[in-house]
């Protein structure tokens, strides 16, 4: 008697899974980036809704929002003008340098690439 041979999963091998959707509302921002070979879509949490510059985000979409890492007092400012919010990752602890915007309030392209030049000046 023969037995057939099991096949694999596709899940068993991680080379074969797919890769994971972008968020609707996040597509624009990685299209916005799609020829900057400095920038890389990274995974954190169970979100790839992320992009990185020297191995550091600034920007990611959590919960609906758009978030940037921006310098303190531009995010002062745009929370001043009620654009956005600082970012609460959830611990209650406000971030400082992190700005949440809702969808709507303020281009979100432009904000991604005022983060990128913030981020990427900065030192390692």
């Amino acid at each position: 008697m023969q037995t057939k041979a099991k096949k694999k999963s596709p899940k068993s091998n991680p080379a074969r899974e797919p890769v994971p959707e972008v968020d609707p509302l996040f597509v624009p921002i990685v299209e916005a980036f799609a020829g900057n070979k400095l920038v890389a879509r990274k995974r954190m949490f169970s979100s790839h809704n992320v992009l990185s510059v020297k191995n550091k985000i600034f920007a990611m979409l959590s919960r609906g929002n758009f978030v940037a890492k921006l310098p303190k007092a531009r995010v002062d400012e745009l929370v001043a003008k009620r654009v956005g919010k600082h970012f609460d990752p959830g611990h209650g602890r406000l971030m400082k340098e992190w700005l949440s915007v809702p969808p709507g309030r303020a281009s979100w392209i432009d904000l991604a690439k005022e983060a990128y030049a913030f981020v990427s000046q900065s030192k390692p």
